[in-house]
């Protein structure tokens, strides 16, 4: 019924997160930044990583499992290398401030890597994947999370969601951009789910004896599945691999471990790389990114949905109707604003 539903602009939008997130004690440094990640969730009609993710960063605030006023520090390990110590704060502003000297690097090398330590990961990669591909790189991201999807074969948590995200600058365009969780769907969505009452589909996940099972919470506390079989669950193990233990940091039962119970955000760190096509390419550049439009055309042209189309249909609309949200999903969040003044 639209009467459980609440009409807001995307300045309203942005100004209701930014208004939470201050209410609950992040600085405003990291307020600014993790609210447009929750601005474009609305936007592209991504509603498991739009406002809804401001009840799980109250949590994790709430807890002590993010520091809300980490300042991040900057260091160059190797020519092409950055790194980001984070300081146990949110995953977005640490980003922030590794864009710039990654982007200068990429430039300058034709390709340079970001490492973002001892951070707390809550939202989407494609907000950063798509920010480097409108400045003009190729970029991919992946992250590991908490051990909560279990391995092809098994039914036991050990891999988070592990989502992997790319993007693509297109000349006269929106960037090409994918972003998708190595499980079978991301977590956000079973526990839309569970709030809504809703069966989840048998393939999402096992229950905690190891049966199939159409019942959210029954996933939530037992495993969720790799999507692919045994090849989602290669690409969620590599994940582990190249943004775990190559950067230093947690894998998934780490992260799962640190949190001691706490049920907040994923705490670990994330890699992204970013490729300059003109390392490759010089002055050809454009021209080669202009003949790559061949195969957009090729997908489009025979019917196909390119990946991120549908995000970018939703922008189009948001952007002049704005966005509706729960009015139940409203109050949740009041209600938790409420708590965080007593």
């Amino acid at each position: 019924m639209d009467d459980d539903l609440i009409s807001m602009t995307l300045e309203e939008v942005r100004g209701y997160a930014h208004a939470t997130l201050t209410a609950v004690g992040l600085s405003p440094a990291h307020v600014t930044a993790v609210a447009e990640t929750m601005v474009a969730g609305e936007r592209d009609g991504c509603g498991s990583h739009g406002l809804y993710r401001l009840l799980v960063a109250a949590h994790s605030v709430a807890v002590g499992t993010v520091v809300p006023d980490a300042v991040p520090v900057l260091t160059s390990p190797r020519a092409g290398l950055i790194r980001v110590d984070g300081g146990g704060g949110f995953a977005q502003l640490a980003f922030e401030t590794g864009r710039a000297p990654l982007v200068a690097a990429a430039r300058a090398n034709g390709i340079a890597a970001l490492a973002l330590n001892n951070i707390v990961h809550f939202a989407a990669l494609w907000p950063e994947v798509e920010a480097l591909a409108e400045d003009g790189l190729v970029a991919l991201a992946c992250t590991p999370s908490h051990a909560w999807v279990a391995p092809a074969g098994g039914t036991k948590p050990l891999f988070g969601t592990n989502p992997i995200a790319f993007g693509w600058p297109r000349p006269g365009s929106l960037p090409f951009v994918f972003d998708f969780a190595t499980s079978k769907v991301a977590r956000g969505e079973i526990e839309l789910h569970r709030r809504a009452g809703k069966p989840v589909p048998p393939d999402w996940g096992h229950a905690a004896d190891g049966s199939t099972t159409t019942d959210a919470e029954a996933v939530l506390a037992g495993a969720m599945r790799t999507f692919g079989g045994h090849k989602g669950s290669a690409l969620a193990t590599m994940v582990e691999l190249i943004a775990g233990p190559l950067i230093g940091d947690l894998t998934s039962a780490g992260s799962l471990a640190a949190d001691a119970g706490r049920k907040g955000s994923p705490i670990g760190g994330e890699l992204i790389l970013a490729i300059d096509p003109a390392g490759f390419l010089g002055t050809a550049a454009a021209d080669h990114l202009t003949r790559a439009e061949a195969v957009f055309a090729g997908i489009e042209g025979q019917g196909a949905r390119l990946p991120g189309a549908r995000r970018h249909a939703a922008r189009a609309v948001s952007l002049r109707d704005g966005v509706r949200v729960p009015r139940r999903l409203i109050a949740d969040i009041d209600a938790v604003v409420r708590d965080a003044a007593r």
